[in-house]
C-alpha cells in the first residue's frame, strides 16, 4: 500500500493554520530590540495577577493529573451564567471544542453552512472530516448575511457556523438578525455561535448574547484567550443543551484543559477589575486607532472587538505594509488565508504599543502612498 493511500482525499489539500508571527522570530530575523505584536488579538495587559497566583500554586502538583471533570472551573462558569454543570464543555481553546463538534457531529459529505471571510480555523476543522463547506458572501458592510444563510439551508445542512463578532472583520449580527435566522433553522440543524470576543461586544444594546436565548440546537463557544489574557494556556468553554454536551464529552480527550489551564481560568474569573481595565484600555486605544487611520484617508471597518481591519486595495499593498511595518518592529496580520488579501488586521495594544504603531505607520506612509495611492501624493 502506498503511503498516499493512507490519507483521505479531503485531507490532501487541507490548508495548515498559520498563526501571527511570533515576537522572538522577528527579533531573530530583524535584529530588533523593540517589537510590538499587533497580529493575534491578544490582551496587551497580560493575564490577571489572580490567574498567575493560581497557576503558580499549581506548579507543585504537576506530577498529578488534572481534575478530568474540571469541577472548580465548571462551577464558576455555572454560577456566573446560571447553568448546570452538564451544560458546560471545556477544551483547549474554543478551537478545541470545535474539533469535538466536528468529531461528534460531522461526517464526510455532511454540509456545513457559513460565510466567506470568517475564522479560518473553523474552515480547516470542517474540511478535516470531509464535510462540504458551503459559504455565502458577507454583506456590503462586512457582516454575516443572515438572509443569505437562511436561503441556503438545505435538507443536507448539518451545522451553521456564525462568528459573532466576526474575525477578521470585527462586525456582528444584531438581535433582530439572529431572531430572523433562527426562524429558518430546523431543530435538527446545529448552530455554532462563536463568541470569542463576547466580552468586548456585550455592551452593545443590539448584540444577541446567546445566553439570553437557550435554544436546544445552539452551541455557544467562548474563550479565555482574548479578553482574559490567557492565550498561552489555551482554555475555551462551550454552553449548550445537556444532550449535545453529553455527545461532545464522549469524544473529548481526557484531562482537557490541563491543570495549569484550569487553575488560571478560575483565577481570571475571580478578577473582574482586571477585565474592566482590559475593556477600558481597549475602548480608548480603539478610538485613537480609528481616528489615526481615518485622518490618513483609510476607511477601517467599524469593529466591536479588540482589532481593526483596513482595506489596502490589493495583495501587493498588503504585503508592502506588512513588510515595512515588520522592518519597524510592528507585527500586523495579513488576511490571505481569510481570502481577504487586500486587507490587513491590526490588534489593539497598550498605549506604548499603539504609539510604536503610529510612529512606524507614519514613517512608511509616504512610500506607501507614492506606490499605491498616487492620488494622495
Amino acid at each position: 500500500m502506498h503511503r498516499k493511500d493512507l490519507v483521505p482525499e479531503y485531507l490532501k489539500n487541507l490548508q495548515v493554520y498559520q498563526a501571527g508571527k511570533p515576537i522572538d522570530e522577528v527579533v531573530r530575523e530583524k535584529g530588533l530590540t523593540r517589537v510590538s505584536k499587533l497580529a493575534s488579538n491578544e490582551n496587551p495587559l497580560g493575564p490577571s495577577p489572580f490567574a498567575i497566583r493560581e497557576m503558580t500554586r499549581g506548579l507543585w502538583d504537576l506530577h498529578r493529573y488534572p481534575d478530568m471533570h474540571a469541577y472548580a472551573l465548571k462551577s464558576k462558569l455555572a454560577d456566573i451564567y446560571d447553568l448546570k454543570l452538564e451544560n458546560i464543555i471545556l477544551g483547549n481553546g474554543s478551537e478545541g471544542i470545535m474539533a469535538y463538534i466536528a468529531r461528534a457531529f460531522l461526517r464526510p459529505d455532511d454540509e456545513v453552512l457559513t460565510c466567506d471571510n470568517t475564522f479560518i480555523g473553523f474552515y480547516i476543522l470542517a474540511r478535516s472530516v470531509g464535510a462540504k463547506l458551503n459559504k455565502v458572501p458577507l454583506t456590503e458592510d462586512y457582516r454575516f448575511d443572515v438572509k443569505a444563510l437562511a436561503k441556503n439551508i438545505t435538507d443536507k445542512t448539518k451545522v451553521i457556523y456564525i462568528a459573532n463578532p466576526n474575525n477578521p472583520t470585527g462586525t456582528y449580527i444584531t438581535k433582530e438578525e439572529f431572531d430572523y435566522l433562527m426562524e429558518y433553522v430546523p431543530p435538527h440543524v446545529l448552530v455554532i455561535l462563536d463568541e470569542a470576543y463576547f466580552e468586548f461586544a456585550q455592551d452593545q444594546e443590539d448584540y444577541p448574547d446567546s445566553m439570553n436565548y437557550r435554544y436546544d440546537n445552539v452551541l455557544t463557544l467562548r474563550t479565555f484567550s482574548k479578553a482574559y489574557g490567557l492565550s498561552g494556556i489555551r482554555v475555551g468553554y462551550g454552553f449548550g443543551h445537556a444532550e449535545l454536551i453529553g455527545y461532545l464529552s464522549r469524544v473529548k480527550l481526557p484531562f482537557e484543559p490541563n491543570l495549569i489551564g484550569q487553575l488560571g481560568a478560575v483565577g481570571a474569573l475571580e478578577d473582574q477589575p482586571h477585565l474592566d481595565r482590559t475593556l477600558r484600555n481597549n475602548r480608548k486605544r480603539y478610538d485613537e486607532l480609528m481616528s489615526f487611520l481615518e485622518e490618513r484617508d483609510f476607511s477601517p471597518i467599524k469593529s466591536i472587538t479588540n482589532f481593526v481591519t483596513i482595506k489596502t486595495g490589493s495583495s501587493e499593498a498588503s504585503d508592502f505594509m506588512f513588510e515595512e511595518l515588520l522592518n519597524e518592529g510592528v507585527i500586523i496580520r495579513k488576511l490571505v488565508a481569510n481570502e481577504m488579501p487586500e486587507f490587513v488586521r491590526i490588534s489593539i495594544g497598550t498605549k506604548d504599543e499603539m504609539k510604536h504603531f503610529f510612529e512606524a505607520f507614519d514613517r512608511i506612509l509616504p512610500a506607501y502612498n507614492k506606490r499605491f495611492r498616487k492620488d494622495l501624493v
